[in-house]
């Protein structure tokens, strides 16, 4: 199983979660000091953990690796957790478009990056599983943080796309629509939060939806059903409601290399 975005957040619970003695681990996240320390505490539990600090942006690097690993031992899941958030705030209505593009390079290419090697070689064997994490932000744009509602809008389009051609060859795909979760990627977010679950039970959602094959995993079920019925009502109406909700969204620091190097990253 490869993880990325392993050192923090969803990815490091899922790690976790999934650590068991029979469990071959492979972690990836761009934090080598946080990336160990999930190492240590999935090795604790009887796994046998590789790490590797990569960025996910690095397509090269990453292919080689993923590649090298699934020679020696076949990959069955994979699960593309690695992403960044960021948006506006009171004074800033805008994103710049630095953190646009980084945002999107992470948490839209770096997806892409982390799956494609292996469509290939699992649709070869016949079997493995695709996860993409998604978001409830991701079914409906909201005002507070165009460029990663758009990145997890194109994960739930680009899910949906490959799932047919992949069941052909009984590789299954599933997308997660998740809503909040308490991680320290939303912790500087000041915005409502509804429902919002920790780390560790969207990680066993999660879980128990892969384990049963479900094409989509969405949670929390309320949450996810008001935001699909959104689409549905006079867009004015629903612009001019969000709109007036006071939201304040930390751009990221991440930054192209072209744009003046990467700031801490966030997986």
């Amino acid at each position: 199983m490869l993880i990325t975005g392993a050192s923090s957040g969803i990815g490091r619970a899922l790690a976790i979660d999934y650590a068991a003695p029979d469990q071959k681990l492979i972690l990836i996240g761009r934090n080598p000091e946080r990336l160990a320390e999930v190492a240590a505490a999935c090795a604790e539990k009887g796994a046998d953990v590789t790490e590797a600090a990569i960025d996910v942006r690095d397509r090269k690097e990453l292919a080689e690796f993923i590649l090298g690993i699934d020679r020696e031992t076949p990959i069955d899941l994979v699960i593309a957790g690695a992403g960044i958030t960021g948006g506006i705030g009171r004074d800033r209505p805008f994103e710049t478009p630095e953190a646009v593009r980084a945002l999107l390079a992470t948490n839209l290419v770096g997806a892409i990056n982390t799956v494609e090697p292996l469509l290939r070689p699992m649709a070869a064997r016949r079997r493995g599983r695709i996860a993409l994490i998604g978001s409830v932000s991701g079914l409906r744009g909201m005002p507070y943080s165009p460029a990663y509602n758009a990145s997890k809008a194109a994960i739930h389009s680009y899910a949906d796309s490959i799932r047919g051609t992949l069941s052909r060859a009984n590789v299954g795909v599933s997308l997660v629509i998740a809503g909040f979760v308490n991680t320290p990627l939303n912790a500087e977010m000041d915005c409502p939060k509804p429902l919002a679950v920790s780390a560790e039970r969207a990680a066993r959602t999660i879980r128990r939806g892969l384990d049963r094959g479900r094409p989509v995993i969405a949670f929390p079920r309320l949450l996810v059903f008001g935001t699909r019925l959104l689409p549905l009502l006079p867009r004015f109406l629903v612009d001019r409601v969000m709109t007036a909700i006071a939201v304040e969204i930390p751009e990221t620091a991440d930054r192209l290399p072209e744009d003046g190097g990467k700031g801490p990253g966030s997986e």
